[in-house]
């Protein structure tokens, strides 16, 4: 009865926790934070700055201009927890902004996690939630939040499917009737996309740039396929061999360049799961398509380069970074119809 008091008068949760960004979406509200998942902590004591208040957008200020004695920190890496003890100060911190004002219950929670994550990977997910402020913890695959998400008609007896490039890593995957079929997790993301272009302007230009810069550049000008107009951006860092700084000139084909490495690591891992799907399911894709989701596929050009090197068509979802939210979303307004999608703490 207690249990049922709490499911109609508490909040109900739902959250993408990527390695770049925090969302929370909230039962019958839409997503209601969006934060950088960073924090900022005094360096050797890891105590939380600004009383505990340095956290997301406030420490993203800090990242890359930080002096020596303040770490800024990124507690999540490929949709994991790498940091329990930072990342548990950040929840606690996003459960309390998500929660309506002056709320006292403790939420139900549904949290997502790569296909790749390992039973003690989402054992720590649940772990850190409750001991954040959760009342119950549920967790789900990011590939089928995603899909749902963008709106993919996955109950159907079709092939849908769905490619989410995040931060930290890529969740691709097929699925029919309600159920993965095929699927791949790969780190290889945003991050690895501004990791990729940092060291091609190190080799190429011998000019050292910082990953914010790098990541500026690529959202800036880079592209997966030839654009109409080449664009060019002058990027600030440090020269390799004077330490000395210096700028430099960056053509949009340069990028591309730059950016080619992980990308025909994301084509491989796509061909893969092709690979793996039935035959009758994969025909279907050549009507379906994929849909592209996450903060990556806003690469401009990914939609026509994955058509050229598969044969099919794909697109990028107009809410491209929401979507796993979203899906996550939906799954708890629609708690009884998904739960068994969901794996609870006992399960994890």
């Amino acid at each position: 009865m207690l249990n049922r008091l709490f499911n109609l008068f508490g909040p109900d949760l739902a959250i993408d926790l990527g390695a770049a960004n925090t969302r929370i979406g909230r039962a019958g509200e839409g997503i209601v934070l969006c934060e950088p998942s960073v924090v900022a902590v005094e360096a050797g004591a890891r105590r939380v700055l600004a009383g505990g208040a340095a956290v997301g957008h406030l420490a993203r200020q800090m990242l890359g201009r930080a002096p020596g004695s303040i770490a800024v920190v990124r507690p999540m890496s490929a949709g994991v927890i790498a940091d329990f003890e930072l990342c548990e100060a950040m929840l606690r911190s996003f459960l309390a902004k998500a929660q309506p004002a002056g709320w006292r219950a403790r939420p139900r929670v549904l949290a997502t996690a790569p296909g790749a994550a390992t039973r003690v990977e989402k054992r720590a997910i649940h772990n850190s939630l409750l001991r954040s402020g959760a009342r119950s913890v549920f967790v789900m695959s990011k590939a089928k939040a995603a899909a749902l998400g963008v709106g993919l008609p996955v109950v159907e007896p079709v092939a849908s499917m769905i490619c989410d490039i995040g931060a930290g890593g890529t969740e691709i995957a097929v699925l029919s009737l309600g159920e993965i079929v095929a699927s791949r997790s790969v780190r290889v993301g945003g991050d690895a996309f501004d990791l990729a272009l940092a060291e091609y302007l190190r080799r190429r230009f011998n000019l050292k740039v910082g990953l914010s810069a790098a990541e500026r550049l690529r959202i800036e000008i880079g592209s997966a396929y030839p654009l109409a107009d080449e664009l060019v951006e002058e990027v600030r860092g440090v020269d390799a061999i004077s330490q000395l700084p210096r700028k430099a000139v960056i053509t949009s084909e340069e990028v591309r360049e730059g950016l080619a490495p992980p990308l025909a690591q994301l084509l491989a891992s796509i061909r893969e799961t092709l690979d793996d799907c039935p035959t009758d399911l994969a025909a279907d894709l050549i009507d379906n398509g994929v849909v592209l989701s996450g903060g990556g596929a806003l690469v401009s050009g990914l939609d026509r380069f994955v058509t050229e090197h598969t044969g099919l068509p794909a697109r990028v979802h107009p809410d491209a970074t929401e979507a796993v939210a979203r899906g996550a979303l939906v799954c708890l307004e629609r708690f009884d119809l998904w739960r068994g999608s969901m794996e609870s703490g006992d399960a994890a």
